[in-house]
């Protein structure tokens, strides 16, 4: 035997230490490059909001100066306040000028056509209070002692619709913690209100709400939605707000976990319309979807952040989806016929693809991932172009989840069962109220009534 083919077993010890060198490298080196990904995560290429961007990430540059003046611009429709009805008016006041402002002659008589000059205010608001005195009386013959029970309409607790609808509103459409509600109760109104009496009342509504916000379940199910989710807290656990925007109603619901289980719950097993949203699993389930084209053009942006091989395939995809918007924007303004965005669409969707396709093949693991997911879901991505009435993206969903997120920052979520309840309940009568042009506190004071008086509690669809 050759003297070169026997390696000492210095060296042969000296290779594996070498290979085991380089194996650390290897993993070393991937774990900076996820680290580097995630110190580089904004809300340019990913879902955080911009409110979490590190301090070194500059925002985006001011629009330059157009050289117009500030203010309305000529031409423009011009828009005043309108004056109240006649029959609105508390009091109208007659004001003639004495003399005649050039000569100094006595003025009498009236002007036909006076210009009409309003100034509205509130008045002092004070609370009105009703006090039942129930008499127990004897009885002459019998000596039994009998009771007067509450009249029908009046219930045993010790404030009434408006004012119970009152502090629903104010948590619900305004946010206001109990301690500034019951603040506001007090300076607006002179009235004292425990806190404990507030959650009673919010129990309450929640109760009351149970049958419309049955109803708006029901309603959801019938219509193409948005869907999406957020992070709530009960009793310090991480729970889940969903909610489903239809065209007419919008529902929110708490549940304890993130699963298609639940959105099989919200929209029903067999829903057979076009959901709009994100690219998350627990929506695999549904038939027909159109893919959040936003959440897609941040994916583009990390491609692009990543760099390498993948850093080409992020730009082509990232100005077809640029191309896309500024379509859609047309077709959205009325100045794009839809099927003209159609036949746009027909090269734009082939060129996609092939990019989808390169960038499946690129080096970098996480954009060829991205794109080989996207070339599976990629029908899914152009239900808009034919489906009237769906938009590219799932923007109505995270608009509504806004209010209740703000609503989560500040109040740290709910203690228990009854206090999600009563957010799920409060957060699908404000949303669906406003979709449908309606007073919340209105509609609030009127189911409040009706369940006081026995009658059926009123539809928020009507």
């Amino acid at each position: 035997m050759d003297r070169q083919d026997v390696q000492c077993p210095r060296c042969l010890v000296l290779e594996a230490r070498i290979a085991e060198l380089e194996k650390i490298v290897a993993e070393q080196q991937t774990l900076i490059a996820e680290l580097l990904e995630r110190l580089n995560k904004n809300s340019s290429n990913s879902s955080k909001p911009p409110s979490t961007n590190p301090p070194w990430i500059k925002p985006l540059p001011p629009k330059p100066k157009s050289g117009k003046k500030r203010g309305g611009q000529p031409g423009r429709r011009r828009v005043e306040r309108e004056l109240a009805p006649p029959e609105k008016v508390s009091q109208t006041i007659d004001v003639r000028p004495e003399r005649c402002s050039d000569c100094g002659a006595k003025l009498d008589g009236d002007d036909p056509e006076p210009r009409r000059h309003q100034t509205a205010e509130i008045p002092r608001v004070e609370p009105t209070i009703v006090e039942h005195r129930l008499h127990a009386l004897t009885c002459r013959r019998c000596r039994s002692v009998t009771k007067a029970a509450l009249p029908e309409g009046v219930g045993p607790g010790a404030f009434g619709p408006r004012l119970s609808a009152f502090v629903a509103l104010g948590s619900g459409a305004f946010r206001l913690s109990k301690r500034s509600l019951k603040r506001l109760l007090s300076d607006a109104f002179g009235l004292s209100i425990s806190t404990g009496a507030l959650c009673k009342l919010q129990r309450r509504t929640a109760e009351i709400l149970e049958s419309p916000v049955a109803e708006v379940a029901a309603k959801v199910r019938t219509e193409d939605v948005n869907i999406d989710e957020t992070v709530w807290l009960q009793d310090r656990k991480r729970c889940w707000l969903w909610t489903a925007v239809a065209s007419s109603a919008t529902l929110f619901r708490i549940a304890a976990s993130r699963s298609a289980e639940v959105a099989k719950s919200l929209l029903g097993p067999a829903f057979g319309h076009v959901a709009m949203c994100d690219r998350y699993a627990g929506y695999l389930w549904i038939g027909r979807v159109q893919l959040c084209w936003a959440h897609l053009r941040r994916d583009f942006q990390a491609m692009i952040d990543r760099g390498g091989d993948g850093q080409p395939v992020g730009d082509a995809l990232l100005s077809h989806a640029e191309v896309l918007f500024d379509w859609w924007h047309r077709v959205r303004d009325g100045t794009l016929a839809r099927s003209t965005l159609r036949t746009y669409v027909g090269p734009l969707r082939s060129a996609f693809r092939d990019d989808l396709e390169r960038g499946a093949e690129c080096g970098g693991a996480k954009t060829a991932a991205t794109c080989r997911q996207l070339l599976a879901d990629e029908p899914h991505l152009w239900t808009f172009v034919r489906q009237a009435g769906v938009e590219p993206t799932n923007n109505a969903a995270e608009r509504a989840l806004r209010h209740a997120v703000l609503w989560r920052k500040s109040s740290f979520g709910t203690d228990g069962e009854a206090g999600s309840r009563f957010v799920e309940r409060i957060l699908t009568v404000v949303a669906t109220c406003r979709q449908r042009g309606r007073n919340i506190l209105d509609y609030l004071a009127a189911c409040h009534a009706a369940a006081l008086n026995r009658q059926p509690i009123p539809s928020l669809l009507n």
